[in-house]
């Protein structure tokens, strides 16, 4: 595990407070649109916003800043909290999150490169962001840039066989500055990932395709800022943390549970999530 480093207490309560505020707008947009996946657009929040509102170079006025940092949200279907983040951070309309799943809106169930500024891959099928990023990271060396990469995963599309051509592409090719984060919460869309298809060892595997490992609680600032800061450290290996968490954080009757991989939330859970998730504000 990663070990916790001294960072200002004032940016992690900034940080926790913007993982609980994306978890509000999730639970918001998935009732306003009364279907998406809340659970594992849950799970990543304090990943994101560590990622979105510290650690990434970006510039929300200029979307296609040509050394910006590059983030693929690989499990697209938990795009409600990158769409929330991607408004926190300035680059779309806050009031546009409403149009989440609409008809002409820029904001599709799946994130779309076309049509909503911040995001870099179109999604679909999972288990071809590394690909994408090992891709992009490799287009990005050829020409001397020199911003980094960013791959978040889901572990249930770990179990499919293209996510490991990337790998070893990006082993092969020595692409440092790629960075895999796994959400790894332990729940696909059928049950868990124990009962689907058993992927562990995970961290063996990955470092048998050569790649460095770190395995964080995905739920901790400190240890998710300390997990990216050594990513970037120096080393001719591309990374992967392996992020433990939950699916459904922050909600107690959605925390673990595979039915609320992808539904809806009515008026009365509504409620409940909203008391839970603001309870401590």
């Amino acid at each position: 595990m990663v070990a916790k480093t001294g960072y200002a207490p004032e940016l992690i309560k900034e940080l926790e407070d913007m993982a609980r505020q994306l978890r509000i707008d999730v639970v918001e947009m998935t009732h306003c649109r009364g279907q998406g996946h809340p659970g594992g657009s849950l799970s990543p929040a304090e990943i994101m916003s560590v990622l979105f509102f510290h650690h990434l170079q970006l510039d929300p006025k200029r979307p296609q800043w040509e050394n910006r940092d590059r983030f693929i949200l690989s499990k697209g279907h938990a795009c409600a909290i990158l769409y929330a983040a991607l408004a926190r951070r300035g680059f779309l309309p806050f009031a546009e999150l409403e149009t989440w799943g609409c008809i002409g809106s820029r904001l599709q169930g799946h994130p779309d490169r076309q049509k909503t500024p911040g995001v870099e891959m179109t999604t679909g099928c999972l288990g071809h962001g590394i690909n994408i990023g090992a891709g992009l990271c490799l287009a990005a060396k050829l020409k001397g840039l020199d911003h980094y990469t960013y791959v978040l995963l889901g572990d249930g599309e770990l179990q499919a066989g293209v996510l490991w051509e990337g790998a070893m592409l990006a082993a092969k090719y020595k692409l440092s500055r790629l960075i895999a984060i796994v959400d790894c919460n332990g729940v696909q869309l059928d049950g868990t990932t124990e009962e689907i298809m058993p992927m562990e060892p995970l961290k063996s595997k990955w470092q048998s395709f050569g790649w460095a490992v770190l395995e964080i609680n995905g739920h901790s600032v400190p240890e998710v800022l300390a997990a990216l800061d050594k990513a970037r450290a120096n080393g001719n290996k591309p990374k992967v943390i392996i992020a433990h968490t939950v699916k459904g954080k922050g909600v107690s009757f959605m925390e673990g549970k595979a039915a609320w991989h992808g539904r809806g939330i009515n008026d009365e859970e509504y409620r409940q999530a909203m008391e839970e998730l603001k309870q401590n504000v």
